[in-house]
């Protein structure tokens, strides 16, 4: 926090009569000559970092202690205004206004090569040259920074899913904000990947302990490939000063203007092709040193935008005596999706920079993110006071009006009325999405699953039914309480299955949670539930096929999780189940009689053929994860974990106790298990999934025990990178000492498809894949995958292809659906 700031807010604390260092505000609106407001524009103090941002009325706010100052207005595609200002002592406020005029770009020393080549070229050739120089060129760095985020919507749709939205349930003004956030943050970088944000203030409209968003992201177009994330394009976008631009994009010089002495050159930039990942618009270079001095440029659908249908990024960057540093960066999106249109700008401004700061060793550590105490508690007279930003009128209003409203829905009788209101029953919830009842004013709820998928057929049970409401509380920070019990019947053997499940959420620094588990229930031999039941029934009614192969026994479980730290997190569970066999009904139900095709006994064959005898298991199951450098958001009463860009390994441990409540069984198995997404940028990405592991010792187990693989067996596919999708389900459980599979997929993500006519306007993409399984003195089986997915941004579909020595080739299609059938 400035010095003076800070003794400001002393003054007014303790109410004495200290003299503090008399400020002046300053303040104005910039416009063009026609009176338009130049929105986000960048003020700046000359000869330093130090300046705000205008807002999205354009107006500004600059607050100044007496001396003389010239005043530097800039605007990309407009010409630089300075004004020199003395402010006197005791002065409280100055009225500063900028018209600004379009740039004049001087043409008269154009010159065109013998080739016809537009100069634009050689000046792209240069930065291109020097763009590995300046994208290091500061090793380290820290600056504050003040985000603000605003999205508004534009237009909505009569209705949604059949439900009508008028006044009575959505807010129906259009250009209204639905979100508005603010943040002010220190920023430490370390080149080339250490970063730390230490929020010191931050502010949600409505929402008066929200954290708003604070993560700055400084999209350098230094990089060959501009991340924006993989909603926006999983390949990224091709930086227009890549070192292989040339190939994908046109450039024209437009002409060049001089500010402070230095000449700089405006590219337009334009992509050769459509279906690309690139950007159009504006790139300005400084002459010489071919550096950015700032840019204007686009991302549109038909250069392979999603879930978007535009993105303007403003850059503006500004001299240091060690190289020149970001100063504003504006983006803005606008898009549209099931009808509801929106538009937002999302505006960065950095100040107070150091670009010789001494870190510590343990500087950086495993905290990427902190929001210090306190920090989303600032009063209004603070944040007037602090942001370079000033609010837009639309936003002055917003928080008015969201933070009175907050008020009123703090009120256990207004939130009574909203439940009575939300928790009326709905056909729709019923049947397809479910039901929730809610108690704001209690923080509780309880959510009722959809008919759809509670009712099913299977050749043990018949007809059966499942009805699991979970009631859950909510406590202070990341603490819950949950009680899920669970009543199946089958109405064809007439069985009740009652049990429930009870956990409880906790910490303060890491994530811990503690459950148990009791009664009796059905149990899939596989109990990881290797064959979704809703998948069963279809199966079994259309295809007189009962894949689904079930147990019962009576249990409990006592299951604890801890987070430890540095990526590292432990959770172990310890079970006993009295298991006991269980057979099809007499005569189970044949909805579609096939020729040669009847039921098959309810044994996991081929692994098991007859039914186990009775017997009890008492089994300890321990599994390590951990992500090496996994990073963490700390906030002050509780840290998230967010992962890092290494591998993900885990070590799994089971054994089964011999005589523990009269256990049968006697076993020890582990695992351990390695997965990775690896971006590619351009090409795509590649993610892999690859286990080892076996029995240290099999002295007695019984079809439940056994190693099982997930198999499937129905048209909609099963978790890729976790399972086979050829695979009968029990066809290769085994006992064996060693296994090992493997799963890989390369996920071109537009890449090919975006050059064949017509095919690409889909933006349909390819994917590739191979699974392996191997275990010891057994078999050796592979999985091929040629696939299409993306398709209406949700379906995928492939061709598998199955192999193993001396079989024939399996062969098969498989649907990904957005929709899990459980």
């Amino acid at each position: 926090m400035r010095l003076y700031c800070y003794l400001f807010i002393v003054f007014v604390g303790l109410l004495c009569g200290s003299q503090v260092v008399a400020q002046t505000v300053v303040t104005g609106s910039i416009t063009d000559g026609s009176g338009k407001k130049l929105a986000h524009a960048s003020i700046l103090i000359k000869g330093t970092t130090r300046g705000v941002t205008a807002n999205a009325d354009a107006k500004f706010s600059l607050t100044l202690v007496a001396g003389s100052y010239t005043i530097v207005c800039n605007y990309v595609g407009f010409e630089a205004v300075e004004k020199k200002i003395k402010i006197a002592p005791g002065q409280d406020t100055l009225s500063l206004p900028f018209v600004l005029t379009k740039q004049v770009y001087l043409l008269n020393d154009v010159v065109v090569n013998s080739k016809g080549e537009d100069p634009a070229y050689a000046i792209i050739r240069k930065a291109i040259k020097k763009r590995p120089d300046y994208l290091n060129e500061i090793k380290k760095f820290s600056a504050e920074v003040y985000i603000k985020g605003q999205l508004v919507l534009n237009d909505y749709p009569k209705s949604i899913f059949g439900k009508s939205l008028t006044p009575g349930n959505f807010d129906t003004v259009k250009n209204r904000i639905l979100f508005l956030s603010e943040t002010i943050s220190d920023y430490y970088v370390d080149v080339p990947n250490k970063e730390r944000i230490e929020v010191k203030s931050s502010k949600v409209s409505g929402r008066s302990g929200g954290f708003g968003l604070s993560n700055p992201q400084i999209i350098s177009f230094y990089q060959n490939n501009i991340a924006l994330g993989n909603g926006l394009n999983p390949r990224g976008f091709v930086s227009p000063i890549a070192d292989g631009a040339l190939a994908f994009y046109n450039y024209k010089f437009e002409g060049t203007f001089y500010e402070n002495g230095i000449e700089i050159s405006r590219i337009r930039v334009l992509p050769k092709r459509k279906y690309e990942p690139l950007f159009s618009g504006i790139i300005n270079i400084i002459e010489n040193d071919w550096r950015i001095h700032s840019v204007q440029l686009n991302l549109l659908k038909e250069q392979q935008l999603q879930l978007l249908d535009t993105l303007l990024i403003e850059q503006l960057y500004v001299p240091t005596k060690q190289g020149w540093v970001i100063k504003n960066q504006v983006i803005y999106p606008r898009g549209k999706f099931f009808g509801f249109a929106f538009s937002g700008s999302f505006v960065q401004v950095y100040d107070q920079f150091n670009l010789a700061p001494s870190y510590g060793k343990k500087f950086f550590g495993n905290t990427y993110l902190k929001y210090l105490d306190s920090s989303n508690k600032k009063s209004t007279a603070y944040w007037d006071s602090i942001r370079p930003v000033p609010l837009a009128v639309e936003e002055v209003k917003d928080y008015a009006k969201k933070d009175s409203l907050e008020k009123i829905r703090q009120d256990p009788k207004y939130l009574d009325s909203v439940d009575r209101v939300r928790n009326k029953f709905s056909i729709t919830g019923f049947l397809l999405t479910g039901q929730a009842i809610n108690k704001q004013s209690k923080k509780t709820r309880i959510q009722f699953d959809a008919l759809l998928g509670s009712v099913n057929y299977n050749t043990v049970e018949g007809y059966n039914t499942t009805f699991s409401p979970r009631w859950t509380k909510r406590y202070e920070g990341r603490n819950s309480l949950s009680i899920e019990p669970l009543i199946r019947y089958g109405f064809n053997n007439t069985r009740l299955q009652p049990s429930a499940t009870v956990r409880y959420n906790f910490g303060k620094k890491y994530f811990n949670n503690i459950g148990v588990g009791f009664g009796r229930k059905l149990f899939q031999f596989n109990n990881d539930i290797a064959i979704p039941e809703t998948q069963n029934t279809i199966q079994t009614i259309l295809f007189e096929r009962n894949f689904l192969k079930l147990y019962e026994a009576r249990f409990f479980n006592v299951g604890y999780g801890v987070g430890l730290g540095g990526g590292l997190n432990f959770r172990a569970n310890i079970q006993f189940q009295d298991r006991l066999a269980v057979s099809n009904l007499n005569k189970p139900v044949v909805f579609v009689d096939h020729i040669n095709r009847s039921y098959t006994p309810n044994t996991p064959a081929p692994a098991s053929t007859t039914n186990f005898e009775a017997h009890q298991a008492s089994i300890f199951t321990g599994v390590l994860t951990w992500q090496p450098g996994g990073k963490y958001i700390e906030l002050p009463d509780r840290k998230i974990g967010i992962g890092s860009k290494a591998p993900t390994f885990t070590l799994t441990y089971k054994k089964a106790i011999p005589n523990l409540f009269g256990s049968d069984v006697d076993y020890a198995k582990w695992s351990l298990n390695v997965a990775d997404n690896l971006p590619l940028g351009l090409g795509g990405s590649f993610q892999y999934r690859a286990t080892a592991g076996g029995f240290i010792n099999a002295n007695k187990l019984y079809a439940p025990d056994l190693q099982h693989y997930f198999g499937n067996q129905a048209y909609i596919s099963i978790e890729h990178l976790k399972g086979f999708q050829l695979l009968p389900y029990y066809q290769f459980s085994n006992q064996s000492n060693f296994y090992t599979t493997v799963f890989a997929e390369y996920h071109l993500n537009g890449l090919i498809t975006n050059k064949i006519p017509g095919f690409r306007k889909l933006n349909w993409f390819l994917v590739g894949g191979v699974s392996y399984l191997h275990v010891n003195n057994m078999v050796d089986y592979t999985e091929s995958i040629v696939g299409i997915e993306n398709i209406f941004k949700v379906l995928r579909v492939d061709l598998v292809n199955g192999f193993q020595k001396g079989e024939p080739v399996r062969t098969g299609v498989r649907i990904t659906v957005p929709i899990v059938l459980k």
